[in-house]
């Protein structure tokens, strides 16, 4: 059984968090058995929220070039129904957005009541890169950091469940899954050639992630530092995690008021 508070940050050093789940359990036909299961309750949870149109979630996915963003969207919402489902992905910032504050972009896409929102990257970016590139100081970093705090703390007061996961990968995994979209022509489309002048500044990600984490995890708002070498593994994880958050919301199919009810059975005597 997956302890959501078992994936709580416990220290900036993102070297002492493992990788891998450390779990010797159930084999990848009992763990994909677990996985369809889980998904089928993470869809009709969903579709509560959407009929229901009272809670909004927010999904923030993070991690360094090849961790999984885009796998994590498509398989563990595979199940999902697209109504009342959102994916966005951040890139770099357009000209227009340019002209605007850093969470100018971000908080038009938050969530309406009903709907789950997926940001594929997210603010973080705002935050990770300059530290990484010193394009920042460290007091416009740490002013970026409150910003962030303050925004995502209005997000949960008018009622946003913001739950952000860090997929974290060994530097082995990501040579592996970088070679892998170089040699494989299906695969060429997800590369980039940053992708290699970024792994060069590996520690310093490893670092900026690291402390912003921890700055920014609160547990109305929490991170979760996902063990992401092994893909299968994170899906369950994660989609375990998201079926256990949004059964506490408590959503339910909405019903007929009395008064309306009172009125359906008068027109259905016309019929």
């Amino acid at each position: 059984m997956i302890k959501e508070k078992h994936f709580y940050p416990i220290s900036k050093n993102l070297s002492k968090v493992p990788t891998e789940s450390g779990s010797k359990g159930s084999p990848k036909k009992a763990l994909k058995s677990d996985f369809e299961e889980i998904i089928e309750k993470l869809a009709d949870l969903q579709e509560l929220i959407f009929a229901e149109a009272k809670h909004k979630v927010l999904i923030i996915l993070q991690g360094l070039d090849t961790s999984g963003k885009d796998g994590t969207v498509k398989h563990v919402f595979a199940a999902v129904n697209p109504q009342g489902l959102r994916v966005v992905s951040f890139k770099r910032p357009t000209e227009l957005e340019m002209r605007h504050d850093y969470l100018w972009r971000i908080h038009k896409q938050t969530p309406e009541r009903g709907e789950l929102v997926i940001f594929n990257r997210s603010h973080y970016e705002d935050v990770v890169i300059p530290t990484v590139h010193k394009t920042l100081s460290s007091s416009q970093i740490q002013n970026r950091i409150d910003d962030i705090n303050a925004f995502e703390k209005m997000l949960f007061d008018e009622g946003v469940t913001v739950l952000k996961f860090f997929l974290h990968i060994s530097r082995k995994e990501q040579a592996s899954r970088l070679m892998e979209r170089i040699h494989n022509p299906k695969k060429h489309w997800k590369f980039e050639l940053s992708d290699l002048t970024e792994r060069r500044h590996w520690h310093s990600y490893q670092k900026a992630y690291g402390e912003v984490i921890i700055k920014t995890h609160h547990p109305d708002r929490p991170w979760y530092i996902i063990p992401a070498d092994d893909k299968d593994m994170r899906n369950y994880i994660i989609s375990s995690i998201l079926v256990d958050r949004l059964q506490k919301l408590k959503p339910v199919l909405p019903k007929f008021d009395k008064k309306t009810f009172a009125k359906i059975k008068k027109q259905l005597k016309k019929i």
